[in-house]
């Protein structure tokens, strides 16, 4: 502890770390980061102060140059990992390395008494996640995955509809990223790094769809692709069945030009849009089923009355949900739970589970077939 703060050192400054020594640096949570300095983005009502909470006890990377970055901007640099572990005031270790480094460095910090904040995905495998969570237990730390994405704004309004029945009950949700830029030109393309956009982009996804579907999973169906990178995916399509019979596609692609909308929502009384990150997004609701037999319209050589559009009398268009919400809950929370104030947000059990959907999803993908999970 440092003032009676929770104090985070970080392992691994580089674009994620670096991001992190900012947040917790101006109390931002979130931050902008540029490899020529950073800034932390302003509070908004409902956030937490993180600056109240905890501070930064230093930063560690195995490259001078983020070494030095992190020095120009005033943060007190460690020369090695285990001078963190020595550090008798550190309380949170957070690994923001790349993935293959994940295991080693959060039981070496568990064992030395530290408790750890990982970056996603947490582990390569299920079975190391269940390797870690018996050493958290052994040695009675608290091991926290990092699944910021679940304080995403456009996240939380689909689910604020899905929850609410907002367009009626919901028998579909389609969530996508979309980029034409390929796999980034680092580790990310590197399978013995645990690269790919299943582990990069997919964990995100999966977590926010099964936390809005809160049912058992009964069929996994993926495909990826290999369009830049014969090593690992740089995209893929998943279906998954869930046990009332609802469905989810999740989606993340690559080599995208023309994207797919960001969020597509089916309800029985209407569908909810969003496009992009940009977009504010609607949601259109029927007002009545009675108008089926509609003027036929031309559609290629034919006419049909299946596919007519609707009269603006009889289906509402309006805005998404508004509403504030604390988005530095994630980091505020690990401190209460560091401090034994609250249980965690995000639990081990729940990072466990979407590591072993990942997996069916990768087997799914090498059987080329439909897989049972749950």
């Amino acid at each position: 502890m440092k003032n009676g703060k929770v104090a985070v050192a970080i392992v691994g400054c580089g674009g994620m770390g670096g991001g992190h020594a900012v947040a917790i640096s101006t109390g931002s949570g979130q931050a902008l980061w540029m490899t020529d300095g950073s800034k932390g983005r302003e509070l908004e009502p409902g956030d937490t102060d993180l600056t109240k909470k905890m501070v930064l006890a230093g930063t560690f990377d195995i490259k001078e140059e983020r070494q030095e970055w992190a020095r120009r901007l005033g943060f007190h640099t460690y020369n090695s990992f285990e001078e963190i572990l020595n550090d008798d005031e550190v309380d949170v270790v957070l690994v923001a390395t790349p993935n293959d480094d994940h295991k080693e460095l959060s039981i070496r910090a568990l064992r030395a008494g530290k408790n750890v904040l990982c970056e996603k995905p947490v582990m390569m495998t299920s079975k190391d996640l269940e390797d870690v969570m018996a050493v958290a237990k052994e040695t009675g730390k608290v091991f926290y995955p990092r699944q910021n994405r679940r304080w995403d704004k456009d996240y939380l309004t689909m689910k604020k509809i899905y929850d609410e029945k907002l367009i009626g009950d919901v028998f579909h949700v389609a969530s996508r990223y979309h980029g034409s830029r390929g796999i980034p030109g680092d580790w990310r393309g590197i399978k013995e790094k645990g690269g790919g956009m299943m582990f990069d982009w997919g964990v995100h996804l999966l977590d926010r769809i099964v936390l809005m579907i809160p049912e058992k999973i009964k069929k996994v169906y993926c495909k990826t692709t290999h369009i830049t990178n014969n090593e690992v995916d740089d995209g893929f399509t998943m279906l998954m069945t869930f046990e009332s019979g609802k469905t989810a596609t999740v989606e993340v692609g690559t080599c995208n030009f023309i994207n797919l909308p960001l969020w597509y929502m089916l309800g029985t009384e209407g569908t909810a849009v969003i496009q992009d990150f940009e977009d504010k997004g609607h949601m259109v609701k029927v007002r009545s089923w009675e108008d089926k037999d509609a003027t036929p319209i031309l559609m290629g050589e034919g006419l049909s009355k299946t596919m007519a559009p609707r009269k603006a009398d009889s289906v509402d268009d309006l805005p998404l949900p508004d509403f504030t919400y604390d988005r530095n809950e994630l980091y505020s929370n690990l401190c209460d739970v560091v401090l034994g104030k609250a249980e965690p947000v995000i639990k081990n059990e729940e990072a466990l589970r979407i590591l072993r959907l990942m997996e069916a999803a990768l087997k799914s993908d090498e059987l080329g077939e439909a897989v049972d999970f749950e």
